[in-house]
């Protein structure tokens, strides 16, 4: 799963506005801390608005804040608000053609398991915790390269002797 630039983008934009409650903040100095586009920051604004987690002040002296404290900023609404469609596998998309599968397949089931925990560890967290104070940073997790066992295969490999060859019998 990949989540799209806007969310990325409104994420970081959000915490941005966190740090700064005491003043209005522009697009363009989110755009320079960031180095990302004025105009994406400006969709991804107006989207925050609309949502409610941005307060926007039009004109000279203009800019956003936090319409909510961040502890009541929730980090699933966020993305569901940002995000198009979760459609990981074709047979989620309602637009698709049909799977040949359909029937017969419990990869659905799997995957849609594996959304709804992403979901839900979201759901967990607020706006609050992705600032100082917030729970303990993670490690970063990297997919595995291609060809690599896992880590659990790796230990259970190296644990395990090796067996001398065997030698073909003679009758």
């Amino acid at each position: 799963m990949r989540l799209t630039t806007m969310t990325d983008y409104a994420l970081r934009l959000l915490m941005y506005v966190a740090r700064q409650p005491e003043r209005l903040c522009t697009i363009g100095e989110v755009a320079a801390a960031y180095g990302i586009s004025e105009a994406h920051l400006m969709k991804v604004t107006h989207h925050l608005g609309r949502a409610g987690f941005l307060e926007t002040v039009r004109g000279k002296g203009g800019g956003m804040r936090l319409a909510l404290p961040p502890r009541d900023i929730n980090l699933g609404a966020v993305v569901r608000s940002i995000e198009p469609d979760f459609a990981l596998v074709e047979c989620f998309d309602s637009g698709s053609s049909g799977c040949t599968l359909t029937g017969d397949c419990r990869l659905a089931g799997v995957i849609s398991g594996a959304l709804g925990a992403f979901l839900a560890h979201l759901d967990r967290r607020t706006l609050a915790d992705l600032l100082r104070g917030g729970p303990p940073r993670l490690q970063t997790v990297q997919p595995p390269r291609p060809g690599a066992r896992a880590p659990a295969a790796r230990r259970a490999a190296a644990a395990t002797p090796a067996r001398p060859a065997r030698t073909a019998r003679r009758a």
